[in-house]
């Protein structure tokens, strides 16, 4: 299909995109599970010819893993993708691919707990300078650059505490001194939110989220903004050894043909729950950045297109006690990692806050929701018949 003939719609391009990629046959509407390691060549002199569009061993990737790699570039606008076994892993890696001993690395404070943890006991041993910045710091970051910065690392909104990241901004400040930028995307999902149009060089999935969105499968993919930018990707992955495997590939292409869908229903459920929670009297802040009382709404509504099923509220002061009190009587709520699948979840957050450049004060315990497919009403019982434990 021609680029004139492209589907506009964002819909119509996801059940569309990557259905003719390689490998794939007409007659199929998804891409075959090739499961392969040894590649055979008619010929000796082909093996080591390593051609653009050859496949010469199954570390490289075979119809699905083409097939999902082709879909996240069309979504994220990227010149190309690269998957890794996990969201985590995507993080770590971008960062090792752009990063060398003796430079500098900014990263957002509100950033996810393992990819800092990852900073600190990895990159900063390896001799790298890591520094925390205010996630809302936007073009005041110009006073933390230093002549050695390789990398600003984001989060837009941090999973936890919900800061919108002012990605202009920033973006503006490292192409002016050749820094790369890179974003932990998966809030927006490459859906809500494109961070390659901004200008930032790399966005990360953990397409365990949204683009999976069953709980089933574990991947990462980084988006690159363009061909300078996915060539260190490509290099590290192939020199490293990073690979998914066909079957799950297949899973997360599967997943993203629904995640639109899925995503605006979300959006509008946990919308309403937000604003049902803000008026009860139990709760002091909600951190939604949709609702106009957040402190970063109106970035949100510059850069986002609509949010994602998860937020954030902070309760009235309560001893923990209460608070586990709270999340053991709900009854649709699971209690654990991750988000973005069909089924709600909730967390307590305190105990993995660490903040070391912007002090986390709030009035009271946080709790993280994510809301699922079921339906808004039943949620909204749910936690109603639940927030009498915190009396």
């Amino acid at each position: 299909m021609s680029d004139k003939n492209k589907p506009k719609g964002p819909h119509t391009r996801l059940v569309h995109s990557a259905r003719s990629a390689k490998g794939m046959s007409k007659d199929l509407v998804n891409p075959p599970i090739e499961r392969a390691s040894t590649i055979l060549f008619e010929r000796a002199e082909d093996l080591y010819a390593h051609k653009p569009d050859q496949r010469y061993y199954g570390r490289k990737g075979t119809a699905s893993q083409d097939a999902l790699r082709a879909a996240i570039a069309d979504l994220e606008g990227a010149a190309d993708v690269v998957l890794t076994p996990s969201g985590l892993s995507a993080c770590t890696m971008a960062l090792q691919a752009v990063c060398e001993p003796g430079q500098h690395v900014l990263v957002s404070d509100s950033v996810y707990g393992p990819t800092r943890a990852f900073c600190d006991e990895v990159l900063a041993k390896n001799g790298i300078a890591i520094e925390y910045f205010d996630p809302r710091a936007g073009a005041a970051l110009q006073s933390q650059l230093r002549d050695n910065t390789c990398a600003i690392f984001l989060e837009s909104p941090g999973s936890l505490t919900l800061e919108i990241n002012d990605l202009p901004a920033i973006a503006k400040l490292a192409r002016a001194r050749g820094i790369t930028t890179l974003i932990d995307n998966t809030w927006g999902a490459g859906w809500f939110l494109k961070p390659l149009e901004m200008g930032i060089d790399y966005s990360i999935q953990a397409a365990t989220k949204y683009y999976t969105g069953h709980s089933d499968v574990m991947m990462g993919a980084i988006a690159a903004r363009n061909e300078k930018c996915a060539k260190p990707m490509a290099d590290y992955a192939r020199l490293s050894g990073i690979t998914v495997s066909p079957d799950d590939a297949y899973l997360v292409l599967r997943g993203m043909r629904t995640m639109g869908v899925r995503m605006e229903h979300q959006q509008q459920s946990a919308l309403r729950i937000a604003q049902w929670l803000s008026g009860r009297e139990e709760i002091a802040q909600v951190l939604h950045p949709a609702l106009p009382e957040h402190p970063d709404h109106a970035l949100w509504k510059r850069d986002f297109s609509g949010a994602c099923g998860l937020f954030s509220i902070i309760l009235k002061p309560v001893s923990p006690e209460k608070v586990y009190g709270f999340l053991d009587n709900l009854n649709l709520f699971g209690i654990g990692y991750s988000w973005g699948g069909f089924e709600s979840l909730v967390i307590h957050c305190d105990p993995q806050i660490k903040r070391t450049a912007s002090p986390w004060h709030a009035a009271g315990p946080l709790v993280r929701f994510s809301i699922g497919l079921e339906d808004t009403d039943d949620l909204i019982a749910d936690i109603e018949g639940a927030l009498g434990a915190l009396s």
